[in-house]
C-alpha cells in the first residue's frame, strides 16, 4: 500500500490515507499510454474534410473547343483536375477518425498515467469541503495555499455541477471532471492531478469496479 496526503485548505497535512499499489504504482509503458492518446484524440476529431470531385464542381457538359485545328491541347471538359476550378484527385472524403481499443487497455493507461503523477508527486487530495456559494475567490485562495496558482490542474469532484466545481471551473487551466469521466490525455496534460477525499474514494471504487 502506498500512502497519500490529505490537506487542508490552507495547505496543512491533515492526515494521511493508503492507496493500493496497483493503482499508483505501474510501471511506465510509453506503448500503452500512445496507443490510448491517439485514440482519445482521434475520437474527437470531426471528420468533415471534404473537397469536390470533378462530377460535383460546376461547369462541364460542353466540350471547350473542338477536338483539332485550335493549336490548344485536347479537353473534354473545363471540370478536369488540370483545370483552374477543376475537380480534386483524389482529395479528403468525410469520415470517422476513430478507432476502439480493448477496455482493459484503456483502464490501463490511465493508471499508468496517474501512476506516473503518484511517482512525481504531482496529486493532490483535498480534505472534502463545501462552498455556500460558487465564488471563484474562494477557489482561487486555495490554489494559493496550496502554491499551485498558475499550474494546469485537473480537479476531480463526485459532483462536477456543484458550487465547487462552478467555482473552480471559472479559473484558467484548471479543467473539471467526474469521477467517471478522467481519461488518461487529460491525466497526461495536467500538471496536477487533485481529489477531494471523497471523490478520490468513489474513483477507486470505480476502478475497481471496471477491473471485476
Amino acid at each position: 500500500m502506498a500512502n497519500i496526503n490529505v490537506l487542508d485548505l490552507e495547505g496543512k497535512k491533515k492526515e494521511e490515507i493508503k492507496i493500493a499499489d496497483g493503482i499508483v504504482k505501474q510501471p511506465l509503458n510509453n506503448t500503452l499510454l500512445h496507443q490510448e492518446v491517439k485514440r482519445y484524440l482521434a475520437s474527437g476529431r470531426a471528420g468533415t474534410h471534404k473537397t469536390k470531385q470533378r462530377s460535383e464542381v460546376s461547369g462541364g457538359g460542353k466540350k471547350p473547343w473542338r477536338q483539332k485545328g485550335t493549336g490548344n491541347a485536347r479537353a473534354g471538359s473545363n471540370r478536369s483536375p488540370t483545370w483552374r476550378h477543376g475537380g480534386i484527385v483524389f482529395g479528403p472524403t468525410p469520415r470517422d477518425h476513430s478507432f476502439k481499443l480493448n477496455k482493459k487497455v484503456i483502464r490501463k493507461s490511465k493508471l499508468i498515467a496517474i501512476s506516473e503523477k503518484f511517482k512525481n508527486k504531482k496529486i493532490i487530495v483535498l480534505d472534502d469541503f463545501k462552498f455556500d456559494e460558487p465564488k471563484t475567490k474562494n477557489a482561487q485562495a486555495i490554489l494559493n495555499n496550496l502554491k499551485i496558482s498558475g499550474s494546469r490542474i485537473l480537479f476531480v469532484l463526485s459532483d462536477s455541477k456543484s458550487n465547487e466545481g462552478k467555482a473552480f471551473r471559472n479559473i484558467p487551466d484548471i479543467e473539471i471532471a467526474g469521477v467517471g469521466s478522467i481519461n488518461t490525455y487529460g491525466v497526461l496534460v495536467a500538471d496536477y492531478l487533485m481529489f477531494t477525499k471523497k471523490s478520490l474514494k468513489d474513483f477507486i471504487e470505480g476502478l475497481n469496479h471496471e477491473g471485476s
